[in-house]
């Protein structure tokens, strides 16, 4: 196949034909290689790319119990023997929701605020994945108080949970 492109090229190349011949061949042999590159970049654009592997969980270092779904869920069904406290940024408890009852006092502002938490219940503590949470669980313990565990809400709803979705209220301007 190589050896006829060579002489149909040579064969043309000495008349003004061969010329304008030659010419078009070229022509049309860079339309089709363009043509082969772009639908070659069609289809790789066009396949999905692979899914990247979700990140590896944390391990668990906290002396506080990581608690399951079904250890909240109890514990939810006897409201007035618990607490639950959100450790939480307001902003956070808005977008990812929480438990239907909790206590939101952010982990920056948790010593100044031991004194008005209550001993006489059971604590568990709320974030995001449960490392806040176990944080402040140790704390919490280290300080007295009786902590049954830590939760987050992420894990809660990725084990069958339902959370409670807070509507962010409006501000009235006068």
């Amino acid at each position: 196949m190589m050896n006829s492109i060579h002489f149909f090229l040579l064969k043309f190349s000495h008349s003004n034909f061969g010329y304008i011949y030659m010419k078009i061949f070229t022509a049309a042999a860079l339309a089709l290689s363009l043509i082969a590159s772009i639908a070659s970049a069609q289809e790789n654009a066009a396949a999905p790319a692979p899914a990247a592997a979700p990140a590896a969980p944390q391990p668990w270092t906290h002396k506080t119990k990581q608690l399951d779904r079904h250890a909240v869920d109890a514990l939810l069904a006897n409201p007035k023997k618990v607490l639950f406290i959100d450790v939480r940024r307001p902003d956070e408890v808005v977008a990812k929701g929480s438990f239907p009852v909790f206590l939101n006092v952010q982990v920056a502002d948790l010593k100044d605020e031991l004194d008005f938490i209550p001993r006489d219940r059971a604590i568990v503590t709320i974030s995001n994945r449960a490392h806040r949470a176990g944080d402040v669980g140790d704390l919490l313990i280290s300080k007295g108080f009786k902590v049954a565990g830590a939760i987050g809400t992420q894990d809660y709803e990725e084990q069958g949970g339902t959370i409670k979705r807070i509507v962010a209220p409006v501000r009235k301007t006068q």
